[in-house]
């Protein structure tokens, strides 16, 4: 088990501080998190709200989830990254960015949300970066 892990924004000025291991992890494929990570998905660590320690300055932006629950995202104010929010549905939970831990022994998502946005192509096999 892990004392705590910490994750940070791109330039380092936002992090934040989780003690133990995460309730959940999920991997969400809808629209907003797409647009809001410039990926396929969004990869969440749910922490009891207790156990995170936020250091270091952050913007808020706060909307709707497709739930209807407002949903508050803190960001980076220099570099932009969102490192992590706060679902209103879930008051005692605090939600890390998985990426922002930068740690690929990180715990793999236990949940998958949205599927049906979620891109044909993911979760296809085949070979990375092929040599030549």
């Amino acid at each position: 088990m892990v004392e705590s892990r910490e994750a940070r924004c791109a330039c380092g000025d936002l992090s934040v501080t989780c003690g133990g291991e995460p309730v959940a992890v999920s991997l969400c494929h809808c629209l907003d998190c797409q647009k809001r990570t410039g990926s396929a998905y969004g990869i969440a660590a749910f922490f009891s709200r207790d156990r995170v320690k936020v250091s270091g300055p952050y913007g808020d932006f706060t909307r709707a989830s497709d739930s209807g629950h407002d949903v508050t995202f803190h960001f980076c104010p220099r570099c932009g990254s969102t490192v992590y929010w706060e679902p209103s549905r879930k008051p005692g939970l605090i939600a890390v960015a998985v990426g922002a831990f930068a740690d690929p022994a990180f715990p793999a998502p236990g949940k998958r949300v949205y599927t049906h946005h979620q891109h044909h192509w993911v979760g296809e096999t085949g070979e990375e970066n092929p040599p030549g």
